[in-house]
């Protein structure tokens, strides 16, 4: 197993003594990130809307179903046959070196 450094140590326990000592000077300053965090994993753990209760009236799922498609099934369109042409660029290449 892995020793913890001690200067990671010293620093995370300097950290606790500074969070401890600030909950003991300001509760309230802590408060408010934990409501709210606290709201947050609330509406994620349980959104609005998925309760028991809002579905009372229909025991049915209404889902939608969209028909397969596959080759066969496929309407056929006809394909244009367009040529590819080559334009021709209008740079004068002799006198550039060949690499630059």
């Amino acid at each position: 197993m892995n020793r913890l450094r001690p200067a990671f140590v010293i620093i995370l326990v300097l950290m606790v003594i500074g969070i401890v000592d600030l909950f003991r000077s300001n509760p309230g300053f802590f408060l408010i990130p934990v409501v709210v965090l606290g709201a947050i994993f609330l509406l994620y753990k349980y959104p609005p809307g998925r309760g028991r209760n809002a579905d009372a009236g229909s025991n049915t799922r209404k889902s939608t179903v969209k028909p397969v498609r596959n080759a066969q099934n496929k309407p056929k369109t006809p394909r244009k046959n367009i040529p590819f042409r080559v334009i021709e660029g209008g740079k004068d290449d002799e006198n550039l070196p060949k690499y630059h």
